[in-house]
């Protein structure tokens, strides 16, 4: 004998409670982003009708995630209300921290920018400590409470380990270790996320940068340190234990292999083309300069310059595209990416100038020929990265909170 249904416990699928939830869930997640409709327009878009449209606006008016915020004018008879997403439903913060530098942001739940907040970390001191305490001078200056962000995820240079989420082998950060995620959590309250700076500046890219376009490409990020991203099918590949774009221990000719990993110096490619080595090569140039952006920009500013000027401007490109392009080709024919995207400060300094002349290198020494380009990110590309991944996740948790 078959039993019958019971009648009690969780709603069966089809109930009209999960039906609103499910048509409310999908009318804010077409008002996450950015636009403003009309009852009509969301009724169109979601495929129920327009009571039904009215009874979601109001549900979502009442937790305070809808708003009306102005009219359409139409055709004939009254104009029709524009409903956008509450803008403090939900704030996140996003941070860069680097040997000497922090920068942190605080945005609302559109990803709009509301306070920006710098600092200086010397590379020591307790990184619990350092975050709380710029959390706070964010805050205030966003005169938001700390307590209604509701999501925070920090970039840093080194490995992230994606079972525990914790950082390690960040040699420019030796307070950075296996402990900091657990205190950051405990001391902010809140769901906090720690990724790769290179990693989050590709996600940056490829929302709004050189890679909008593309599936597929690497970021090779060329500052203080040597690293890679790399995009597949849309996804950040990070590999088992959170190595994977570590090119800075790449063997390349011409550079020591280390035989100490946690060396600060670093090894392989880093020895080559980061910001140290770098600079050492503009001033064999004759181009010192307060930074190494500004050596290498004032390179491609003379490297179209006749006489001894544009002769070593030309030398110092070549020299360091050459450097580039070793880590560069490795890359290449194990991936072949139709994109390789130059970032962090050598890589905008650079621009095109060095872009193409990498491009060249490439196809001398290698069968693979990418397309080589500039970040298109001019500023902060780690934190807006960071922003756009906290956002991300607030707006998820929004549409969770909604459909239970």
């Amino acid at each position: 004998m078959q039993a019958m249904p019971s009648q009690t416990g969780t709603s069966p699928p089809g109930t009209p409670s999960l039906l609103r939830k499910l048509n409310d869930r999908a009318a804010l997640e077409l008002l996450l982003d950015g636009r403003s409709l009309t009852r009509a327009q969301l009724s169109e878009l979601t495929g129920v009708s327009k009571v039904t449209v009215a009874q979601m606006l109001a549900r979502l008016e009442e937790r305070g995630l809808v708003a009306a915020v102005g009219e359409q004018a139409g055709g004939r008879g009254p104009n029709a209300a524009l409903y956008s997403i509450v803008p403090s439903s939900a704030y996140v913060a996003g941070l860069y921290v680097e040997h000497g530098e922090l920068s942190i942001a605080v945005a609302d739940v559109t990803g709009r920018v509301i306070a920006e907040v710098r600092g200086d970390t010397n590379g020591g001191g307790d990184p619990v400590e350092l975050i709380r305490s710029a959390v706070d001078r964010a805050c205030r200056r966003a005169g938001v409470s700390v307590s209604r962000l509701s999501a925070f995820v920090i970039g840093s240079p080194g490995v992230v380990d994606p079972r525990t989420g914790d950082p390690w082998l960040a040699i420019n950060l030796p307070a950075w270790h296996e402990g900091v995620l657990a205190g950051l959590r405990r001391a902010l309250r809140k769901p906090v996320l720690i990724e790769n700076d290179a990693n989050l500046a590709a996600m940056a890219e490829h929302a709004a940068g050189a890679a909008t376009e593309a599936e597929d490409f690497v970021l090779i990020w060329i500052g203080v340190g040597i690293g890679l991203a790399t995009v597949l099918g849309g996804r950040l590949h990070r590999g088992v234990t959170g190595a994977a774009g570590e090119i800075g221990w790449l063997p390349v000719p011409g550079a020591p292999v280390t035989s100490d990993v946690g060396h600060p110096a670093g090894g392989g490619l880093q020895w080559l083309a980061g910001a140290a080595p770098v600079r050492a090569l503009a001033e064999e140039w004759g181009l010192a300069a307060p930074t190494v952006g500004d050596s290498v920009r004032a390179a491609v500013d003379s490297a179209g310059a006749a006489g001894g000027s544009g002769s070593r401007a030309r030398g110092f490109l070549d020299e360091l595209a050459h450097r580039v392009a070793l880590g560069a080709v490795a890359v290449c024919l194990v991936l072949d990416p139709g994109l390789i995207v130059l970032g962090g400060d050598i890589g905008l300094a650079g621009g095109d100038t060095l872009a193409q002349r990498v491009a060249a290198e490439i196809s001398r020494m290698c069968p693979v020929r990418p397309r080589v380009v500039p970040t298109a990110v001019s500023r902060d590309p780690v934190l807006q990265g960071a922003l756009l991944t906290a956002v991300s996740q607030a707006r998820a948790d929004l549409l969770a909170s909604v459909s239970g």
